[in-house]
């Protein structure tokens, strides 16, 4: 019943999907994995430069374990492109929407500083600025980088960055160099101008409109060369690839392995978004979205030595908060202009709580122990399977979350080489609208269990009785004994229960699908 705890319960185990190795991202996927992408998301951490590693750790769209506890924001200065993606449509006062491209409030550089102020002295815990939209930020570099120059200035406490397709990189290196600009992040998807031209219609270069193969060249020439540049001045570098099944997916192998060679540190394999509804070319041509596994599949592949991002959330251009949440709505320029901002005596505020986030981050970082801590269960590895694990979470890295109020899931492998995160399931809206009150809910329900088909287990502060018996009914076993734990001690914890409970042998897997 809800609310028991694991060890009276018994797990359900779904029958296991066939492995056989079927195209080449799933082979080299499943050929053994690195300490990089295999065990915690912690050992992948510390597998970065000194550093870097200090370099990004309040960076929540740099570090997966920052995600946790800091904010970022976007303001939307660029509105105008010099490319046509094939998955992108920009669009303006879309409040409905979270995804690259849309926004509600296009600013000029005056509004957003206001507007970072704002935020900055109502969410302490904002540590990043970047500007990446709704069009490209150095397709439109008067504004972004008046913007960038005044933020160096009057909110230097706050790291800057910059996304970008990269086509005007080569030339606005030296400007970003010039400021308080530690991170850049370019969309690369692929290396092969005929992979390009189905994903690019066009480019606008040298006052000129250039479309196909001939686009294509271009665009790639100036991400590898700008990508270089920026290495060079020591500017760290996160490549964002969208993956598009049947066009680029497998070539993004290639294109990992070249970005890493030149020094990009981090690399962010996503899915495309390509919903009919939000009128892009793919979406009303029907190319369809890669599934959950074939995205773990791919971004495991690539991962490899190279750092791999796998809690993108795809954010909207004028995103506010931690990731997975969206404050906009409290800051349009309307209710900013009510505002009473006082940046300077919101900075000692400020300064306090972000060394306090810091240290709790720090201290989860050390007093967690990434390898699980029975020694006979590592030793009998290949009597052992990996689990998935879905967390309703609220931030702070911890279990924190009820069930029926989760937008979104954090799912984590749990394996005899420790755990590691693999990436986040969005939900439209949470089973219960609030807390004091729930729908029928089957509709959302259904496709929460959807969302979650693969995973085994699903860890939340509470769940209500309906919602338990739907998920068991699944296979997915909840368990709310760990709320407010750590989410890896917690993951560890329910593992080393499966292991003594003798629920992760391959004799126990035989007896269930022959059940």
């Amino acid at each position: 019943m809800p609310g028991s705890n694991l060890k009276e319960i018994t797990v359900k185990l779904p029958v296991l999907i066939d492995k056989t190795v079927s195209n080449p991202i799933e082979q080299q996927a499943s050929g053994g994995c690195s300490s990089g992408s295999c065990g915690s998301s912690q050992q992948a951490v510390n597998q970065l430069p000194a550093d870097i590693q200090a370099r990004v750790a309040d960076h929540p769209c740099f570090s997966e374990q920052a995600h946790h506890f800091f904010a970022r924001m976007h303001v939307a200065v660029a509105p105008a492109c010099n490319i046509q993606c094939n998955y992108c449509n920009r669009k303006y006062d879309c409040s409905n929407e979270s995804r690259p491209g849309v926004v509600s409030e296009v600013l000029s550089p005056d509004q957003a500083i206001q507007k970072v102020k704002a935020v900055a002295a109502s969410i302490p815990q904002m540590t990043v600025l970047g500007i990446a939209g709704p069009g490209d930020p150095l397709a439109n570099p008067e504004r972004t980088f008046e913007t960038f120059r005044r933020l160096s200035r009057e909110t230097p406490d706050i790291k800057l960055c910059v996304s970008t397709n990269g086509l005007n990189l080569p030339d606005c290196v030296e400007e970003l160099s010039q400021h308080n600009i530690e991170h850049v992040t370019i969309t690369i998807n692929c290396l092969d101008p005929e992979i390009g031209a189905r994903i690019y219609p066009w480019i606008f270069w040298n006052h000129k409109r250039v479309r196909g193969v001939e686009a294509a060249r271009i665009l790639i020439e100036q991400q590898q060369k700008g990508l270089e540049m920026l290495v060079a001045r020591g500017i760290l570098v996160k490549v964002n690839s969208v993956m598009i099944p049947g066009i680029n997916d497998q070539h993004l192998l290639e294109v990992s392995r070249v970005v890493k060679e030149k020094g990009a540190f981090l690399h962010n394999v996503m899915p495309i978004i390509a919903e009919p509804e939000h009128g892009t070319y793919f979406g009303l041509t029907g190319q369809r979205e890669p599934t959950h596994q074939e995205l773990q599949s791919l971004q495991d592949a690539c991962a490899g030595d190279m750092n791999m991002m796998r809690h993108c959330r795809q954010c909207r251009a004028d995103a506010v908060g931690l990731l997975g949440e969206d404050r906009g709505e409290e800051f349009t320029l309307e209710k900013i202009a009510a505002m009473d901002i006082d940046y300077d005596a919101a900075m000692e505020k400020r300064q306090q709580i972000q060394a306090q986030l810091l240290e709790q981050l720090h201290r989860q970082q050390a007093g967690g122990e990434v390898s699980l801590p029975d020694a006979t269960l590592c030793s009998s590895e290949a009597q052992s399977r990996p689990v998935l694990m879905a967390v309703a979470s609220k931030g702070g890295g911890l279990v924190n979350q009820h069930f029926g109020h989760a937008t979104e899931f954090l799912i984590y492998e749990a394996s005899p080489q420790g755990v590691r995160f693999v990436g986040h399931r969005s939900v439209d809206k949470p089973y219960c609208e609030n807390s004091s009150s729930c729908g029928d809910g089957d509709s959302v329900l259904q496709t929460i269990l959807s969302k979650l088909k693969d995973c085994e287990m699903l860890l939340c502060s509470k769940v209500g009785y309906e919602p338990w018996s739907a998920l068991e009914d699944a296979g997915i076993q909840p368990d709310g004994s760990h709320a407010l734990e750590p989410i890896e001690d917690a993951i560890q914890a329910v593992y080393q229960e499966m292991a003594d409970k003798d629920l992760l042998s391959s004799e126990s897997e035989t007896q269930q699908q022959s059940a």
